[in-house]
């Protein structure tokens, strides 16, 4: 299961009450106040893990409380501290305060973290309350009470490479072909349902992480279709490789799907339109793939990569592309591609 929104309860421990006490020894007479102060209430901590993909493992778990700090105690004993509450996320997740409707935190580190909720200060003992006047004070103070807030989690993907384009383009086959993920496939659109993730590790020292974005389809950016739910997942991505399919199966024109993808893209941000965009005619086994490819060349201003995910044809270029776009300052001459599985056999 996915999910990449979900709102939380929030609430931190109460404070510990200060300490009402007298020193009672029989060789210390008049010993005076020896309340100590209450512990300070715990916290509810949000921090941000490389280890979890999304929030699904927060369902059912939508109240998060903090413990409360103990009670101060005589011999100017202070309480102990009332335990954290951390709730792991993953990389990528955005933190906002439901009342208020202000972002608190954008958490895109590993171990990044903020406290939402704080703990209530402890109590002070009667100890404090001691002067020259009063040498014996009956006051003590109570804690104070913890800090409640609904948050609101929204998960956008982060990913080094996004695969777009329409249903049923083949984004969801070239991921389980160029990484281990093993994304639902089927012959219809709207196979995905939400965004995929893998990991295309080439060598030892050369890895990125590849994403793929639910298809688009026209109005996404209205919120069409989900689109609103697909379109967040490609702001933090750094290339695009946009998949046209050949021979679509509504009998749509490849160009114009192409462009609306791209018009799409532009009216939800305009500084999409900027991020490195590689071009892939898909399943190219097909007879028209060749004329596609040319047409889209033309379109685009640049040659068109095509590539099979299925035999596998110009997979090993497209890394090189991707590496290349990713890092440009680095030649990738001596590169070993990748170990993917194959589906000709």
């Amino acid at each position: 299961m996915f999910l990449d929104q979900i709102e939380l309860y929030c609430r931190g421990g109460d404070g510990g009450n200060g300490c009402l006490s007298f020193r009672r020894e029989a060789h210390v007479p008049r010993g005076g106040p020896d309340g100590g102060d209450g512990g300070r209430g715990g916290r509810v901590i949000v921090e941000a893990t490389t280890q979890l993909t999304n929030l699904a493992h927060l369902i059912g778990h939508k109240h998060w409380n903090a413990d409360r700090g103990a009670h101060g105690q005589g011999k100017l004993k202070t309480g102990r501290r009332g335990e954290d509450v951390i709730i792991r996320v993953p990389a990528g997740t955005l933190v906002y305060d439901v009342t208020r409707g202000n972002l608190l935190r954008d958490m895109k580190d590993e171990g990044q973290s903020i406290v939402v909720a704080r703990g209530g200060r402890g109590g002070r003992g009667n100890k404090h309350f001691a002067n020259s006047v009063n040498r014996a004070p009956r006051e003590h103070e109570d804690g104070e009470p913890g800090q409640e807030r609904t948050i609101r989690l929204e998960l956008k993907v982060i990913a080094d490479v996004g695969l777009i384009g329409k249903p049923n383009a083949g984004k969801s086959t070239l991921l389980s072909r160029m990484t281990r993920a093993t994304p639902e496939i089927a012959n219809y659109p709207f196979t995905t349902k939400y965004p995929n993730l893998g990991i295309v590790q080439i060598g030892f020292d050369k890895r990125f992480v590849i994403a793929d974005i639910p298809g688009l389809i026209e109005g996404a950016h209205a919120g069409v279709g989900l689109g609103h739910e697909f379109l967040r997942h490609v702001e933090r991505t750094k290339v695009f490789v946009h998949l046209v399919e050949p021979m679509p199966m509504d009998g749509s024109d490849p160009i114009d799907n192409y462009r609306n993808i791209r018009d799409e893209l532009r009216l939800y941000d305009e500084s999409l339109m900027e991020r490195p965009e590689i071009v892939v005619v898909t399943k190219c086994e097909l007879p028209d793939a060749d004329d596609i490819a040319d047409l889209l060349s033309e379109e685009v201003g640049r040659p068109v990569l095509k590539i099979s995910a299925v035999t596998g044809h110009a997979l090993p270029e497209l890394t090189k592309q991707i590496l290349d776009q990713l890092d440009p300052k680095t030649a990738h001459d001596d590169w070993q591609p990748p170990v993917t599985k194959s589906y000709a056999d």
